[in-house]
C-alpha cells in the first residue's frame, strides 16, 4: 500500500506503507552503520602510505567518537519536534558528505575531518532512527510487544559495525584503488538509503509551535549513583573492547601477528560484532540478572584469551578472543541499559540513558587515545595486556555490583 503527498509547487512524494517503510529505515540504519566502520582495514593502508605514527590512528578514530558524543548530545532528541524522517534524512546526507571527504581530502587533516563528520551523522541517526522502527511497527502490528523493532534496531546497529569493515576489507583485497573504492560503493549505497528513506511515511506530528531548542538533558539517578556508575563502567569497558578492534587491531594483525590481509583485518572485527548481535539475539529471554552473569563469564574468558594470544603470537586465538569478548560485550551492553533504565524514574529515564551512552562513547575514545599514547613508548604486547587486565577488571566488578542490585530488586516484596 503507498500514499502520495502532495505540496503545493512541488512534485508528488509517493509514500510507501508503514510495514515497507520499517524495512527501508532498517536497511538505511544498517548501510550508516556500515559506512561508520569502512576505515578500520583501512588504516594500516594510509600508515603504510604516510608513514605516521600509530596514535595518529588513535587520534583519527577517536574524532569519530568526539563526533558522536557532540551529536548526541545536541541533535539526539531533535527527532522529536522536528520528525523522524527530516533527521535521517540529513544524518545519511552528513554520511555522504563524509564519504565524499574520504575521496576527495585523503592527508590525516582530512581523515580527521571525515571520520568527525560521520560520527556527527551516526550521533544524530542512532536514537532517531530506533524510535522510528518502533513507531512504524506499532503502526503496522499494534498488539505486538515490540521486541521484533528492538531485534532488527540491534541488528541494523551491532550488525552494520560489523558488516561495514567486512566488506571494506574485502574490496581492499581484492579491488584497485583501495582507498577510494569502499567509500565510492557506501557513496551510491547512502544516496540509495537517502531515496529509500524519503518515501517512508512520517511517524511524529509536528507541533505549530516548536519548543525552544535545547540540548539534550543529561541527569544522574540520586538515590542510586553507585549502581549508576557500575552500569556506566560496563559500557564504557564494552566500547572500550569495540574500540579497540575499530581502530588498532588491524595495524596489531598486520605487525605483530604478520598478517597483512586486509581481508583478514576486515573480517576479524566483523566476527566481533557479529558475535556481540547474535549473543544479544540469543540471551533475548534470559533474565537480566543471569545475563550479567553470563556477560562477565564471556568477557572474562575472552579477555584473558586475547592476553594468551599476545604472548603467544597467534592470530586464531586472537580471534577467537574477539568473538567471545565480542559476544560478551553485547550482553553487558544491553544489560547496562536495562539496568540504568530501571534506576530512573520514567520522566527522567531519557536522561539517564542519555548520560549511560555518553559514558559509552568516552569509552570507545578514550581508551584508544591512551593505548595509542602507550603504544609510542611501550611494546604492543605489554600495552595489550594491560589493557586485557584493565577490561578485565572493570568488566567482571561492573557485571557483578549490575547482578547483586538486580538480585536485590528481584528480593523486595511486591
Amino acid at each position: 500500500m503507498t500514499s502520495t503527498i502532495m505540496i503545493p509547487g512541488a512534485p508528488a512524494i509517493r509514500r510507501v506503507s508503514h510495514g515497507a517503510g520499517f524495512w527501508v529505515i532498517a536497511s538505511a540504519f544498517l548501510t550508516v552503520m556500515a559506512f561508520s566502520t569502512v576505515p578500520t582495514p583501512l588504516y594500516a593502508l594510509y600508515q603504510a602510505r604516510d608513514s605516521f605514527a600509530t596514535v595518529v590512528i588513535t587520534l583519527i578514530f577517536a574524532a569519530y567518537a568526539v563526533g558522536v558524543m557532540a551529536s548526541l548530545y545536541l541533535a539526539g532528541h531533535v527527532s522529536d519536534w522536528l520528525g523522524r524522517r527530516p533527521v535521517i534524512l540529513a544524518a545519511i546526507v552528513t554520511e555522504l558528505l563524509a564519504a565524499v571527504l574520504f575521496l576527495v581530502w585523503t592527508d590525516v587533516p582530512g581523515l580527521l575531518v571525515a571520520r568527525f563528520i560521520s560520527g556527527i551523522g551516526v550521533g544524530a541517526l542512532t536514537a532517531t532512527a530506533t524510535a522510528h522502527l518502533s513507531e512504524l511497527r506499532a503502526v503496522t502490528t499494534p498488539h505486538e510487544d515490540g521486541r521484533v523493532s528492538t531485534i532488527v534496531a540491534s541488528f541494523a546497529n551491532i550488525g552494520g559495525l560489523g558488516l561495514g569493515s567486512l566488506v571494506a576489507g574485502i574490496l581492499a583485497q581484492w579491488v584497485e584503488a583501495p582507498l577510494a573504492v569502499p567509500y565510492a560503493v557506501f557513496a551510491v549505497l547512502l544516496a540509495v538509503a537517502a531515496v529509500g528513506v524519503a518515501m517512508v511515511p512520517e511517524t511524529v506530528e509536528r507541533q505549530e509551535e516548536r519548543p525552544a531548542y535545547r540540548p539534550q538533558r543529561i541527569s544522574l539517578p540520586s538515590a542510586s549513583r553507585g549502581v549508576f556508575v557500575s552500569a556506566g563502567a560496563g559500557a564504557f569497558t564494552g566500547f572500550a573492547i569495540f574500540g579497540l578492534f575499530t581502530s588498532l587491531a588491524p595495524t596489531f594483525i598486520a605487525g605483530t601477528l604478520h598478517e597483512p590481509s586486509r581481508f583478514v583485518a576486515g573480517a576479524v572485527t566483523f566476527a566481533v560484532f557479529g558475535s556481540a548481535a547474535v549473543a544479544q539475539l540469543l540471551t533475548a529471554r534470559m533474565s537480566t540478572v543471569h545475563q550479567l552473569r553470563l556477560a562477565a563469564l564471556l568477557m572474562a574468558v575472552g579477555l584473558v584469551t586475547m592476553a594468551t594470544a599476545v604472548l603467544v603470537v597467534s592470530l586464531p586465538l586472537f580471534v577467537a578472543s574477539g568473538i567471545i569478548a565480542g559476544a560478551g560485550v553485547g550482553v553487558q551492553f544491553r544489560s547496562s541499559v536495562a539496568v540504568a533504565a530501571s534506576l530512573a524514574v520514567p520522566p527522567f529515564r531519557g536522561e539517564a540513558l542519555a548520560a549511560l551512552f555518553l559514558i559509552a562513547y568516552a569509552g570507545l575514545a578514550v581508551p584508544v587515545l591512551l593505548l595509542g599514547v602507550a603504544l609510542a613508548v611501550l611494546s604492543s604486547t605489554v600495552v595489550l595486556l594491560g589493557f586485557s587486565a584493565i577490561m578485565l577488571a572493570l568488566s567482571v566488578w561492573a557485571s557483578l555490583a549490575m547482578s547483586r542490585r538486580m538480585t536485590s530488586v528481584a528480593r523486595i516484596p511486591r
